[in-house]
């Protein structure tokens, strides 16, 4: 999720994939899993760049939330209160 927002606010591949501290052909499996996932095409690529397509438009401020939240396995743990 939070590779998609990145990628949005970039809308270029190989900044977005620096600012994520990964490679750009792996952010781009991201993505594409993340769209497979979703069964929408959440870009529109050319040799011009990248741009959200109108699914990525939709889907980008929920994104936006979830990744700001974080979902299961992110962020750190809650710490657990000592029994008395």
């Amino acid at each position: 999720m939070q590779c998609f927002v990145v990628l949005a606010g970039h809308r270029h591949f190989g900044r977005a994939a620096e600012a994520l501290h990964t490679t750009q052909p792996s952010l781009s499996r991201q993505i594409r899993r993340l769209e497979q996932q979703l069964g929408a095409r959440l870009l529109d690529r050319s040799t011009r760049g990248t741009r959200l397509s109108e699914a990525g438009e939709v889907f980008l401020p929920p994104g936006r939330r979830a990744a700001a939240v974080g979902g299961p396995g992110h962020g750190p743990r809650p710490r657990r209160r000592a029994d008395p």
